[in-house]
Parts: structure tokens; sequence; C-alpha cells
């Protein structure tokens, strides 16, 4: 069984499309082709509401749902595989519930239920190479965005790469032969990243997609970058001088994986060319369609061809995403949906704009830039990204502002620490910990924490240096636990906590050994309990006076 809430997907009824799922808008006579090995799916309108689907694997036939409701509307089945069945439509008032069967995706004959990625009426964080990395698009998610896309990432460099669970992050990595980390996602956005991919290979394509299709909601093809690293080898706005190459990559990424597939384009030199193109690509069976509206050879400060994408927009019946507006268009939020209306799009794709300033998502209009740096900075540590990374995101939100006394020292900065002396993020003690633990070359801090069902509170302990770290207070939450649990370990090494006001010319640097504290003593240096109830003496973090425990 699979429960989920999603936004709602439209099919429109003109040339007798029907929906066919994370396919896309397909015809109602190719529905009877669609055995996909014999199996046959019905959904009743009311489960559908109800965000439920049921499926039954490696078999012909399926349970009845259930016999409640039996409204002649709530009755009527979706049929999709060997019998043809008259289709209600899923409207915006609806919850989408996709049922597919991908013989790539449920290999061995396992039928594969997959939740479809919703394009329609979506604020999109659009790839931007060297941009698109973690922290950033956590950062647009915060501020509104419903879909982020990585940045391009080559299909030769990701066949080299491992995935790996990193526990300590709580991320998945896909890491080069040289302990690269290539592209690193997390659980918070599994559901709403697209991987975009650089291929002209179909073949490759498909590997890349199988390789990350279980760790993002959808996949990517790069078709509209000019830049000559995506072009030299075929890719990227190379694409468009070959629609049999085009056809060829997004109709075997259709077939042969369980997650939407959609690709990003550039307009042709002609609008009856560029027509053309965007059909042929629609019958490959993709989600959507996103389109810049530049030619190749245009750049940003050519004006954007709103008129050509409304052109594509209404010729088609897939989601189009409507990209390019950042310069002429888009200065704030509500210039999105002007802009959205201007081309007639599904959705609209923001770059530079969500790149100066992540926060042009947020409803309420643009948070300070120093506020979204802090917390941009704070993801960056969160998630060990590398400095020059963190500094070149930070250096393309501070624009002009980079002649400023702060924008030198972070222009000049050459690490982490430096990059925190010029804009010095709101610091925690987990964030303080691990940056020592990364400058003294010790492996990172390991987190267990427990819960007492008696009272549903958390206790939590740090494992550094093979040294076991404990606070005896009990916390409401598990953040706060592992927060309390650091403060032990940094006060038992006499190094800072990251308090404000605290002096510290250096966030890595040891402090000395106040006269009066014993970093080896049991008060800071508790044994790990396993969730009972410790009664040592308590060292007050505030006051750092010993209360008993009870009480508190």
């Amino acid at each position: 069984m699979v429960q989920k809430r999603l936004a709602a997907v439209t099919s429109r009824t003109r040339r007798r499309l029907a929906y066919g799922g994370w396919r896309g808008s397909v015809r109602l006579e190719e529905l009877e082709k669609r055995e996909q090995g014999g199996k046959i799916f019905r959904v009743r309108l009311r489960d559908i509401k109800q965000g439920i689907a049921l499926h039954q694997t490696r078999t012909d036939t399926l349970k009845k749902l259930s016999e409640k409701n039996n409204r002649k509307k709530e009755n009527k089945l979706l049929c999709v595989g060997r019998k043809k069945a008259s289709l209600p439509w899923i409207t915006e008032e609806t919850f989408s519930i996709c049922i597919s069967v991908c013989s790539g995706c449920g290999r061995g004959g396992m039928i594969v239920n997959s939740l479809s990625l919703c394009y329609h009426n979506k604020l999109i964080l659009a790839p931007m190479v060297r941009v698109g990395t973690l922290p950033m698009r956590l950062l647009a998610l915060d501020y509104g965005a419903d879909i982020v896309y990585c940045e391009e990432l080559i299909d030769l460099k990701m066949l080299q790469c491992k995935r790996v669970v990193n526990e300590v992050l709580s991320t998945v990595d896909f890491v080069a032969p040289d302990d690269r980390v290539v592209f690193r996602t997390c659980k918070r956005e599994q559901n709403r990243v697209v991987f975009q991919m650089g291929t002209s290979d179909a073949e490759r394509a498909l590997a890349v997609a199988r390789l990350v299709e279980n760790d993002v909601a959808g996949i990517d093809v790069n078709m509209g970058c000019p830049k000559e690293y995506s072009t030299k080898g075929g890719m990227g706005a190379a694409l468009l001088s070959d629609p049999d190459k085009i056809e060829k990559i997004l109709s075997t990424l259709v077939k042969g994986t369980c997650r939407p597939v959609t690709c990003k384009i550039r307009i042709l030199p002609s609008l009856e060319d560029t027509l053309n193109l965007v059909k042929r690509i629609e019958r490959t069976g993709i989600a959507a369609i996103a389109v810049h509206g530049r030619k190749r050879e245009e750049r940003p400060q050519h004006p954007v061809s709103c008129d050509v994408i409304k052109a594509i927009a209404d010729a088609l019946s897939i989601p189009v995403i409507a990209n390019g507006g950042s310069h002429d268009h888009i200065q704030q939020y509500l210039d999105i949906e002007d802009f959205r209306q201007a081309t007639a799009a599904s959705s609209v794709m923001v770059a530079r704009a969500a790149m100066w300033n992540p926060s042009i998502f947020l409803k309420e209009g643009l948070r300070p830039l120093e506020e979204v740096m802090q917390k941009y900075i704070r993801y960056a540590v969160q998630y060990d990204n590398h400095y020059t990374n963190t500094k070149y995101c930070l250096c393309q939100m501070l624009r002009e502002q980079l002649e400023s006394p702060q924008g030198r020292l972070l222009h000049a900065a050459q690490s982490s620490q430096e990059i925190w002396r010029a804009y010095p993020p709101q610091i925690t003690p987990k964030m303080c910990l691990l940056e020592w633990c990364r400058r003294e070359k010790l492996a990172q801090p390991v987190y267990e924490t427990v819960q007492r069902p008696l009272d549903r509170l958390f206790c939590s302990v740090v494992t550094v240096a093979e040294q076991k770290y404990q606070s005896t207070l009990w916390d409401k939450s598990k953040k706060l636990a592992e927060q309390a649990a650091a403060i032990v370990c940094l006060r038992s090494q006499g190094l800072p906590e990251g308090r404000l006001g605290e002096e510290s010319p250096s966030l890595y640097k040891r402090k000395r050994e106040a006269p009066d504290q014993d970093p080896g003593s049991p008060r800071a240096q508790e044994p790990a309990l396993s969730g009972e109830l410790c009664k040592k003496p308590f060292v007050d973090l505030a006051s750092g006076e010993e209360t008993p425990l009870e009480g508190r």
C-alpha cells in the first residue's frame, strides 16, 4: 500500500488524450497497447481522492477494493492495461495517484508503484552548475520552492560513482573513485529533487537513471546548455540539432525507469522548427518539458521570447515549464506569476533570481540577504559542503556587495573558517563539535538517541574519539538532546560552544583549561546509559552549577 497526498495532475482532453501516469499523457488508442506484461490495474476514484492506491503483484487479477460508498461516480474504475475503459479525468481538486508498470524498474517481473511528480502550477529551482548543490536546494525548499533541480551531472562521471549511505550526515552520496562526492541528497528532498544529467547516449543515460532513481523524484536531460563543456561532447544544446538522438534518449528513459522523465531545451531559430521538435519530444511520453526562451547563441542580456514559450504551451498537452525570465521579468515573488501568465506555461523555473536570493520563492517577499546567507552557511556546514562551492554560491548572492569589507573577506577566503569570519552563522554546539573533529582529523561525531517511554523524553550519547559523552538531562526533542550531548563533549575538551558573545578568535582552536574545570571529571564525561533515568549530579548548561536531576 502506498499512501501519499500529491498536487493534482491534469490532462487535456483535446486530441483524445488520456492521463498515462508517470509516462505523461497518451492517446486513447495507445492504451490497449500498454499491456505491460498482462498486468491490470484498477483504482476507484474515491481511493484516488484519499491518496491510496492498492496494487497486487505477479497476478493477472486484482482484489476488489472496499465496497463502501457505492455512489455511482465513485464506483467508476480507472483501468489501465488490457481493457480499455472510459477514464474519468483527474482534476486539480483530486489527489493524483499514478500506478505505473515499468519493465526496467520492475526487474524480474515485479510491479512497481510509482508516485508521479506533478509539474503543474509549480515553483521550480532551475538546474545551475556549481549552484544547485544540496545546501542551495534545501534553502530553496525552505523558502517555498515546490521542485528543485540539481546541477547538470555528466553521465560518464556518474557511472564511475558508487552509491554510499552516509549515516553520519544522514545523506545518500554518489562517490567517485577519488572519494569526491559528485552528488549528495537527503531524505527531506527525496520527493522533490529532480536529477539532471548531461548525456549524448541513450544506454548511458538509462544506466545513470537506474543508479539514482531510488533517491530522486524525477529524471531530466539537459538539452539547453550552450556552454562548451556541455556541447563539446554532443550534450546540452548540441542535441537540438539531432532530433533522432533526442527521441532515442527520451524514449529509452521513459521505458526504462520508474521516475517521471523530463527535458530542458532552448528554442530553435524558427518557430516552426521549435514546434515540430517539441511535438516529437512529447510523443516520447515524457512528463513535462522545460523551455528556456532564448536561442542557443543568445545570452542573458538578450530578451526572453515569451511568445515562443506561449506557442509551445498552446501546442502541447503536457506541462510546459517556462524558464529565462530572471533578467527582464522576475525581480520578486509576484513577478513569477506574471511571467507564467505571459508565457501561458504550467509552471515557472527560476535560475539567476533564485541564485541571487533564494527567498524569491517566498510569498511574503524577499528576506534580508545576510539572513539568507547565514542560513545557507548553516546548511553548508551541516552537510559538509566543500568550502569552494560554499564560497562560490555566497559570492553569487553578494554580487555588487563583493567590494564591501565583508565581501572582500569572503572573496579572499581559503577555508570554511575564513568564510565564517566574514559571515558568521548562528553556530550550534553540534556544528562546533563537528568542525573541531574535522580539524583534528577525528571521525565525525556519532549520536545515539533513546526515548523514554514513560514521558517520551529524549537522551542522547555522542561518541568522539572512542569516548562517549552524555548529559544527564532528558529533553523534549531529539535535536535538543543531541545538542546537550555535544555541549558536554565540548566542555570536557575546553572548546567553545557557539554561545553569543563567547570569545573565540577561531572556532576550532582549543581554549585553555579553566582552573576550576577538569575535562575528565564525571560531570563532563558521563557513562552512557540505555534509556534509564540517570540520577547523578547534572551540570547546569546555563550556569555550570550542580543541580539534582529530579524535579527538573
